[in-house]
């Protein structure tokens, strides 16, 4: 249904090369984002329906910058993603990420309240025996990333989950073009289910 939508809302669109002069139209940001919010909520702040959405609200433009990219140059896979990103100028691409990080909404939370203090421990910690290290070494101890490092704070926990789990399968998808998705390949794969499920009840509740 959501691919029926996006080749209906864009099927005439051709991706360009931004010339770099003059800003994205006001009116023409506002139709993007308010058609990216369909899906990921009316502040950016997450929807969960048949599927987990994930909070874009607060995130690093960088990080959103070089997803799109991904999902353009199929290195990382979703199909629906894939034809909203490719219709994209780089301009758009921009003035969308940045717009995204301005928005602040409360987290939806809903993970497990009995599990966060794990998930903070390993958060805060890692996992030495493991060979994981502190998510916060490159997430930041506030968990709200930097440039090309995503902010995890408020993400919902059953995306989390989702990613964590399938990250082999979503992500890296183009050998010769490495990204940071590199980076947590291994962490990804050395945490046990119950471990991701603890980091991502605590995520999920940070402002």
């Amino acid at each position: 249904m959501l691919a029926a939508i996006v080749i209906g809302s864009f099927a005439t669109s051709a991706r360009t090369e931004d010339s770099g002069r003059g800003a994205i139209p006001k009116a023409e940001l506002e139709a993007k984002l308010s058609y990216c919010k369909t899906c990921h909520g009316l502040s950016g702040q997450g929807f969960r329906g048949a599927f987990p959405m994930p909070r874009l609200a607060g995130q690093q433009p960088d990080y959103l910058i070089n997803q799109l990219q991904a999902f353009i140059e199929r290195r990382r896979t979703n199909p629906v993603m894939f034809n909203v990103a490719h219709v994209l100028s780089p301009g758009m691409e921009k003035a969308l990420a940045e717009r995204f990080q301005t928005l602040n909404p409360k987290p939806l939370g809903g993970g497990s309240k009995e599990l966060a203090g794990e998930g903070q421990r390993i958060y805060e910690q890692g996992i030495p025996s493991a060979e994981v290290p502190p998510c916060a070494s490159c997430h930041g101890a506030d968990a709200k990333g930097a440039e090309a490092f995503p902010r995890l704070a408020g993400q919902l926990h059953d995306y989390i989950i989702s990613k964590l789990t399938n990250w082999s399968k979503e992500r890296g998808q183009d050998k010769a073009k490495p990204d940071n998705s590199d980076i947590m390949a291994p962490i990804a794969h050395n945490l046990t289910q119950a471990q991701i499920k603890a980091v991502a009840a605590y995520l999920s509740d940070l402002d």
